[in-house]
């Protein structure tokens, strides 16, 4: 039987305050544990939380870049569950009354353009974080997580395959990164993300069965466990079996999902309005004031990038992927004007050695200065385009200076007529058989020749003065 494919994702980012949503202890990342705690965040008896008005800003802000409605009047709740790493024996969030609802995102798959409905995002505070001991049958729990602020991005069950699942959840970190309002980072936690997926007969309204997937901490495994879940409920189906509606965790040593319980429902949580916490109230004129401190957005950037600096879309939706790729792409060309060799160079050469290296680039050691640079040199007709990239090679493993690499090397273009002429004359008179050729009119030789004088020159002659050199000397 062929099944349609109904993906939802729900997902969590951790904002970049300095201090939790509750409490004025430290968000930062990596102390020790239990240390950024405090009475308030563990939970202890006679304490009040008080909402921090930064975290607040940060969602509207993500809310409004994602075309979400905003409430007026939204109210936080109590989330009953027991688990070690919650102290207060509840999770303080937002239920009936959220903070955002009704956006969409858009982004471009395979030369087409989905939109993916949201249904809402909505504040709460982070768990804590268990780790279990590899050699004993003992876990810890670090609490220092306990009341960072999150937003929680509720999709619509829009997507249809695990690409369109992983590129949707690459366009939200996208503009989380781009409005600074949460650092992305999935190995550490700071951006999380939970699949709904199921299955149904191909043209059924009625959807299948879900099952709830967590732990995937990248893009990949994402795709990865989505994929191998359409397979396991396609099986179980085919089979006759039933889907049982339960959370699965995502193994990424096994290439597989487990089980781990049973999917709760909401009255499970058995929520209840926030009783120690005001209803958030936004006015008119508070929205506004955050909508007029939206940074530039990826689409926007995007349209720029084509009017302003005359690039192919494919381009630009491929510089703005990144907000640190773009503010290096528009340094770059402030310093060398020229666009499009800029892009052709980011997206070949430094793009190809940052995967490589598996490092962002942030962490790239060559800065956009060197770059343009280096692109200066080949434009003066200092080194070729094909010695550049040797150049380029070296500058990325160690940071150096690209005119220091060409003297260190001797990589200076030759240029000199007189020196170029007498190599092309070498190489015509050892080839006769070729030369009668290309006066026979098989002109496409002349790329042979030509390549034979920067065999003999080691990619150093000038490839426009080997051309003219070349013909002239053949039309004696």
């Amino acid at each position: 039987m062929n099944y349609d494919v109904v993906i939802g994702l729900e997902v969590h980012a951790q904002l970049l305050t300095q201090s939790k949503i509750f409490c004025g202890c430290a968000t930062t990342f990596g102390a020790p544990p239990n240390t950024h705690v405090c009475p308030v965040c563990l939970g202890m008896p006679g304490v009040l939380p008080v909402l921090n008005e930064t975290a607040v800003e940060y969602a509207v802000k993500m809310a409004l870049a994602t075309h979400c409605d905003i409430a007026p009047l939204s109210r936080f709740a109590r989330k009953n569950y027991f688990y070690p790493d919650l102290p207060k024996g509840y999770q303080i969030s937002q239920y009936e009354l959220p903070l955002a609802e009704h956006g969409y995102v858009e982004f471009t798959l395979e030369g087409d353009t989905r939109r993916v409905g949201l249904t809402r995002i909505h504040l709460e505070e982070d768990a804590g974080k268990l780790i279990h001991d590899e050699v004993r049958p003992v876990s810890y729990v670090d609490l220092n997580r306990t009341g960072v602020p999150l937003i929680e991005i509720v999709s619509e069950p829009d997507l249809r395959t695990p690409e369109e699942a992983a590129e949707y959840l690459r366009t939200i970190r996208n503009i989380l990164l781009y409005l600074e309002i949460c650092d992305g980072n999935m190995e550490e936690g700071s951006l999380r993300c939970d699949a709904n997926i199921s299955l149904r007969p191909a043209g059924q309204e009625e959807f299948g069965t879900k099952t709830e997937l967590k732990n995937m901490n990248s893009f990949r495994n994402v795709a990865r466990a989505l994929e191998y879940e359409i397979r396991r409920q396609r099986g179980v189906l085919d089979s006759g079996g039933e889907i049982i509606q339960e959370t699965r965790l995502w193994d990424a040593t096994a290439n597989k999902t487990v089980s781990m319980r049973g999917k709760e429902e909401a009255h499970d949580y058995r929520y209840f309005p926030e009783p120690d916490l005001m209803p958030v109230v936004l006015s008119p004129e508070y929205v506004d004031t955050v909508r007029s401190g939206l940074p530039e957005l990826p689409d926007a950037k995007q349209a720029r990038f084509i009017e302003a600096y005359g690039l192919p879309e494919y381009d630009a939706v491929v510089l703005t992927t990144e907000k640190a790729l773009a503010n290096y792409f528009e340094a770059c060309v402030r310093l060398f004007p020229q666009p499009k060799q800029v892009s052709n160079w980011m997206m070949v050469e430094l793009l190809r050695e940052l995967k490589k290296e598996e490092r962002g680039i942030e962490s790239c050691l060559v800065g956009p200065e060197a770059l343009a640079k280096l692109l200066g040199l080949v434009d003066q007709g200092t080194i070729s385009g094909k010695i550049a990239k040797t150049v380029f090679a070296e500058m990325i493993a160690h940071g150096t200076d690209p005119e220091t690499i060409i003297k260190d090397q001797g990589l200076t273009q030759i240029s000199d007529t007189g020196a170029l002429e007498a190599v092309a004359r070498e190489v015509l008179n050892a080839h006769p058989k070729e030369v009668e050729d290309y006066k026979g009119g098989k002109t496409k030789v002349m790329g042979f020749f030509v390549g034979e004088i920067m065999k003999q020159t080691k990619g150093q002659a000038n490839p426009k003065l080997v051309n003219e050199t070349l013909r002239k000397l053949l039309a004696e």
